[in-house]
């Protein structure tokens, strides 16, 4: 039997509309729908309408301050601090609004597993994971994926797995749980010395009683599909499998593409593809089947976060799509309309995403120190040998 999968969305969430030009424009999250849709992934799929996410909800994770400015920041836009009236975070109209819809649209999900309803749950809408306790960054304002995990922690969850794949750091996240073993973070993304916001070091792995919980991989700039695979199959699955998560959450943020024009992985939509693929076959030998899905960054628009996130939702679906597929006219015809960049023709970047595993002793590449870092960093914390291939 296949596992029942929930999908989140309701059109309001295109409502984070920052400006036209702002790199979060949501029109990715309606090609993505669209492009799903067309291709038949959606088929006999009722979507999951979410209520906006209560003060109760947001307090989980943010200030009561924080909340205050949010709210207050559109009709009083000066001076308001907490990071909000930057480029990064510009103040608009319906900001709490639409941050908090975001949130429960992810509360939404998680509900739906811990209820029994569904096994996997995606909100392609979520995965903000910049914004910290009292203060906005990296696009995101409310950090939907700590509040969903905050949720989960008081519904009867007590070891969560949050791996984040984002090319940027999930530094709110990590932050949010950095004293507490119930949750453990992973963080695959672009080496701190190369990308904002400057941390994710293999150092960061945890405080207190939350030593050892934190899980950074830095990689290099110039990181592609076989050594990205590589690294995180060398340092993850390992630490997931002496977690033993109940859940699986995940950040897929589609801006490791070679194109994304805000850093500076190489990866395609291949590689993209076999790294849900892999994230699937994680929550179903380790966290029991349940997974909820995030999305996160991802900022070339129109030619890779619709194709990367239709196949997220194709895996997430069990409805596995064909890369050498075709992007249906009706999606071309649509896109034309909104920009004049060459579109992509089909679901492919001609590209394989085959690996080497770690292990056969050479560590003289690039990604490879970056892996042996992270593994002496944490394997020993769990018990787990940082030399020895078979841990």
């Amino acid at each position: 039997m296949s596992p029942r999968t929930s999908v989140v969305w309701t059109p309001e969430f295109l409502s984070y509309q920052l400006s036209e030009d702002h790199p979060l424009n949501p029109v990715r999250l309606d090609l993505t729908m669209r492009l799903a849709a067309e291709l038949g992934v959606l088929d006999d799929v009722e979507l999951l309408v979410p209520e906006p996410a209560t003060e109760e909800d947001l307090l989980r994770v943010h200030d009561p301050s924080y909340l205050t400015a949010v709210r207050s920041a559109p009709e009083m836009p000066f001076d308001v601090g907490h990071g909000l009236g930057t480029d990064d975070n510009p103040i608009f109209f319906g900001m709490h609004e639409a941050s908090a819809l975001i949130c429960g649209g992810s509360i939404a999900a998680a509900r739906e597993i811990a209820e029994g309803r569904a096994d996997r749950a995606v909100n392609l809408a979520g995965g903000l994971h910049h914004a910290m306790r009292n203060r906005a960054g990296g696009f995101c304002v409310y950090n939907d994926c700590s509040v969903a995990i905050a949720w989960l922690l008081e519904h009867g969850y007590d070891r969560i797995a949050y791996v984040d794949v984002d090319v940027h750091h999930g530094d709110g996240v990590q932050a949010s749980f950095y004293d507490d073993p119930r949750v453990l973070t992973v963080s695959m993304h672009q080496h701190p010395l190369t990308l904002w916001p400057g941390t994710g070091w293999p150092g960061e792995f945890g405080r207190d009683k939350g030593e050892g919980y934190a899980v950074n991989v830095p990689l290099p700039p110039g990181t592609g599909d076989a050594g990205w695979q590589r690294a995180f199959n060398a340092v993850v699955p390992s630490l997931l499998k002496e977690f033993r998560p109940q859940i699986l959450v995940t950040e897929c943020g589609a801006d490791t593409h070679a194109e994304d024009p805000l850093a500076n992985l190489e990866l395609s939509v291949d590689g993209q593809r076999a790294i849900y693929h892999t994230l699937r076959e994680l929550a179903e030998t380790m966290a029991g089947g349940k997974w909820l899905v995030l999305g996160g960054g991802g900022y070339s628009l129109f030619r890779v976060v619709p194709r990367s996130w239709t196949h997220l939702l194709a895996t997430a679906l069990d409805r596995d799509l064909d890369p050498r597929r075709p992007i249906p006219a009706g999606w071309t015809a649509h896109a034309t309309t909104l920009t004049r960049q060459p579109l992509p023709v089909a679901m492919t970047d001609s590209a394989d995403p085959a690996f080497v595993p770690w292990g056969d002793g050479v560590t003289t590449d690039r990604v490879d120190g970056a892996v042996v870092d992270s593994r002496r960093a944490l394997f020993p914390l769990h018990g787990l040998d940082p030399d020895d291939p078979r841990d």
